[in-house]
């Protein structure tokens, strides 16, 4: 009997999907289990697998469209079998078509002039690397290029300078025409040839759509002012003790980063102050039994939140592992739904970027965040063991606390800091 095959729901927030390549023709034999449709969601690209054994019997979408989630994309079956009831209920209207359809045009990659079709996850992939599309072949339907390509594209080509790849965009200049001359051939600024730019007067304004990844962030973001009451709190930290404990994590070979102590002192805290880590739902409040604390990772195009489920279980050594596994996974566009999703709280660290410290946005269903600005030597007022004060020299981090004022207050907001800094500075509670 012949089914329908949906576009499937990947993750809370996706509403939509971008069919980038079909693994089966009509009329192939399909295995349930068999990997069938390739897509690009909100958040990552991901491969399919049949849901059913039977015969392609129709693609209802071809490469490259975009479809709302639950809509049908194709048709399994028996060779010869009459599916023209289900092709009533399985019409494509509501498709949205990829930027730039059309037919390919007849000009080989690279050449002036050329008009590329592009995925939108392309162009984004394009544009923060000053790959210019007209040099990449397209694999994706009647040459479109699509995100795999500019990948393929990047691993090929020699490395750039961020201020090589600005000029040559302002210039004209075709990348894959110039000879590096930096190391392992690296093209610098002293590479390109000395075009002037476009004068002022010659530049104008482009668009570009926003990836899937984006708009959720936007979407997600939005509606996380809109619903929550945020607030915030902020605090100052001694990290002299936090310095010294992964100093002896790493004479024994573990390494442990400081995010992987915020996360475990954040998960203890959690414990502590139950409110923090629960969530509203219409007008109950619901507590969680499990702390699964989310680590904010940027990735190329937007943001990630994978989540390390029973943080408070795993120790810190537990958490260092899982947090580099997801990191390295969030990077390379490997994570599943499971995987960030789920979350009761986040942390969110922006001191690598020699960031002091900032205010970040609660990641909704969730009621509080904690960002994390660098450690940084800061002159502070200590007491001596004969009880008096002195100036010293300290390593500080300023974290500031986001939370749903709906259900927290803010003396309860402040207590839960107050205990995060105490884990901080007296590491040794965390056994």
């Amino acid at each position: 009997m012949a089914s329908i095959v949906i576009m499937p729901k990947q993750g809370l927030m996706m509403v939509e999907g971008t069919l980038t390549k079909w693994l089966k023709r009509e009329g192939e034999p399909v295995a349930a289990g068999e990997p069938l449709f390739e897509m690009e969601t909100d958040k990552l690209t991901i491969t399919m697998d049949a849901e059913a054994s039977g015969t392609l019997l129709k693609i209802i979408h071809p490469e490259g469209d975009v479809v709302p989630i639950t809509r049908p994309i194709a048709i399994l079956g028996e060779p010869g079998e009459d599916i023209s009831g289900l092709m009533e209920t399985a019409s494509p209207p509501e498709a949205v078509p990829a930027p730039a359809a059309g037919p390919a045009p007849a000009v080989p990659a690279g050449a002036p002039g050329r008009r590329v079709s592009a995925s939108p996850r392309a162009r984004l992939r394009a544009e923060e690397n000053g790959v210019d599309l007209t040099a990449v072949p397209g694999s994706g339907p009647g040459g479109l290029v699509i995100e795999r390509d500019v990948k393929a594209h990047l691993t090929s080509r020699p490395a750039v300078t961020p201020l090589a790849a600005n000029l040559a965009k302002a210039r004209g200049v075709h990348l894959s025409d110039v000879a590096g001359s930096g190391p392992r051939g690296k093209i610098t600024a002293a590479d390109l040839p000395g075009e002037t730019p476009a004068a002022p007067a010659s530049r104008s304004t482009r668009a570009v759509p926003m990836s899937g990844m984006r708009r959720a962030i936007a979407r997600n973001m939005l509606a996380s002012k809109d619903a929550n009451a945020q607030a915030c709190h902020r605090m100052n930290v001694d990290m002299t003790a936090v310095i010294d404990l992964r100093r002896q994590y790493g004479d024994l070979g573990v390494r442990v980063s400081y995010n992987d102590v915020l996360i475990r002192v954040c998960a203890k805290a959690l414990t502590d102050f139950p409110i923090v880590n629960a969530s509203v739902e219409g007008d109950r409040i619901l507590y969680h039994d499990y702390v699964n604390v989310g680590n904010a990772v940027s990735v190329p195009g937007g943001l990630i939140v994978p989540v390390i489920r029973d943080a408070d279980l795993i120790g810190l050594t537990g958490i260092a592992a899982r947090s580099a596994e997801l990191i390295e996974k969030a990077r390379e566009g490997r994570l599943t739904e499971a995987e960030y999703h789920g979350g009761t709280f986040t942390v969110s660290s922006l001191g690598m970027f020699d960031l002091d410290d900032f205010v970040a946005i609660i990641n909704p269903p969730e009621s509080a965040i904690l960002a994390v600005g660098k450690i940084a030597k800061a002159p502070v007022v200590i007491t001596n063991p004969l009880g008096e004060d002195e100036l010293a020299i300290r390593p500080m981090c300023t974290l500031c606390l986001s939370y749903d004022h709906r259900i927290i207050d803010g003396a309860e907001a402040a207590r839960f800091l107050q205990r995060v800094k105490h884990y901080l500075q007296h590491p040794v509670l965390l056994i």
